[in-house]
């Protein structure tokens, strides 16, 4: 049985995630950790329950989403891995950063890219891919079927939709995959967005006014 805690990070109040099981292994999912505080947090919350960091995924590389990379990859050796094609994000986010006033290391780059279909493992959890770009080129969730949770990155949120307007957003595409792709999963999976609190598909389908 797969857990997971959130961590609201940075001035975008963007959520963090430890995926963590039985087995001590975890996954580290959109590290935006930017201050010292930010960062002792999500380190000691790590310590505290004896996790492995084996893992480091990007559901997409938006500055917010990518902030603690190079941070993740100092402190636990981990290269993210996300979808190829989110590198020409990636590639934007220095200046991107330096117009925002942001601080940003530079991220390190994946030894691995993820596909759009298949799976990704961690101690005794396993996360199906979904690929749902529309608020960026090549976003993707990670879902678990077996703890019937998803991770949606900027997606899908509670009462509401990722914003289409930046680089590489399509707002017909988001919509179409979150009703083929999301809406098509049980009702009880619990979404845990990438900003604001976790929602249900369920409530997605029955209240969100962008359906």
């Amino acid at each position: 049985m797969a857990k997971i805690k959130a961590f609201p990070n940075n001035p975008y109040q963007e959520n963090t995630y430890l995926l963590y099981d039985d087995s001590g292994e975890c996954a580290i999912i959109d590290p935006g950790m930017y201050t010292g505080a930010e960062q002792d947090a999500v380190v000691n919350f790590i310590k505290s329950n004896d996790l492995k960091p084996v893992l480091l995924l990007n559901t997409h590389c938006h500055i917010d989403h990518v902030l603690g990379n190079k941070f993740v990859f100092d402190q636990y050796g981990l290269k993210p891995q996300f979808h190829e094609g989110e590198m020409v994000v990636l590639q934007a986010m220095p200046a991107w950063a330096q117009q925002s006033g942001i601080r940003y290391e530079l991220s390190p780059l994946p030894d691995t890219y993820l596909p759009e279909t298949g799976t990704v493992s961690f101690g005794n959890t396993t996360l199906q891919l979904i690929f749902a770009p529309g608020h960026s080129p090549a976003h993707l969730c990670f879902y678990s079927e077996a703890d019937q949770l998803l991770v949606g990155g900027d997606v899908l949120f509670r009462n509401s939709i990722g914003r289409t307007d930046l680089p590489g957003g399509n707002h017909t595409q988001l919509l179409s995959n979150i009703r083929e792709k999301l809406f098509t999963l049980p009702d009880d999976v619990v979404v845990y967005p990438g900003h604001g609190p976790e929602t249900t598909i369920g409530f997605e389908k029955a209240t969100n006014p962008f359906f």
